[in-house]
């Protein structure tokens, strides 16, 4: 009878065990799923709409020039004050001397930079995400997501900038709300640009997927100046 019931302990301290066990391990699964699912690269591909449901256009790829091109204020060109660029939004080109150096990722038509200053962060491996000021009011709390998550992706990581376009300098094509761009170029070790070209993609929604794809084809190594603040 003794042994039976020591027997019985034994098969219940086990099975206890083994019921903590299965629950740790479950603990310890869903702590993994959830960390994947929160990570930049899982987050920024639930934002805003599907990229195949976003209209976005091909990726265009643009004859590139301007790489080190400085006009304007601190310069010998000074009476410079707005460049016409062969694209919209621009890819590449001459551009004001001092890139955005504040750390910021995101711009409202209050406060933006000139689109010749944001043609200089092109350079240095920036993709800028453009929008129409119209789209400010209802999606800026997304806009400002993106681009704190653009930010953390590796691709473009500390080199991605959301900011409003400036439709004096050219209108998007009917029914596109958002643009990405960027200024692509090869190098040799010493720097030197032995090629270079510009990507735009035009979008007719907001799509994170869609921006994702564009900054892992086209990150922030890739560019004239890559090493640049």
């Amino acid at each position: 009878m003794q042994r039976s019931r020591e027997r019985r302990t034994v098969l219940m301290i086990i099975a206890a065990c083994s019921v903590l066990v299965l629950l740790l391990a479950g603990v310890i699964t869903y702590g993994i799923i959830d960390a994947r699912r929160n990570q930049p690269d899982n987050l920024i591909l639930a934002l805003g709409t599907p990229a195949a449901s976003a209209s976005c256009d091909a990726v265009t790829t643009d004859a590139a020039s301007g790489n080190a091109d400085h006009v304007g204020p601190g310069t010998n060109r000074t009476d410079v004050t707005k460049i016409q660029y062969s694209t919209v939004p621009p890819t590449s080109g001459s551009h004001f001397v001092q890139p955005v150096l504040d750390g910021r990722q995101f711009y409202s038509s209050a406060d933006t930079p000139a689109v010749e200053t944001l043609v200089h962060n092109l350079e240095h491996g920036y993709t800028v995400l453009w929008y129409l000021p119209s789209e400010e009011s209802a999606r800026s709390g997304e806009l400002k997501e993106l681009a704190s998550l653009g930010n953390k992706v590796a691709p473009a990581q500390g080199k991605f900038i959301v900011a409003p376009w400036n439709e004096a300098y050219g209108q998007f094509p009917s029914g596109k709300k958002y643009a990405l761009s960027h200024w692509s170029a090869t190098t040799t070790p010493s720097g030197q640009v032995t090629a270079q070209s510009g990507h735009r993609q035009l979008c007719g929604d907001l799509s994170g997927e869609a921006v994702m794809a564009f900054v892992t084809q086209f990150p922030k190594s890739d560019a004239p100046e890559p090493f640049g603040a």
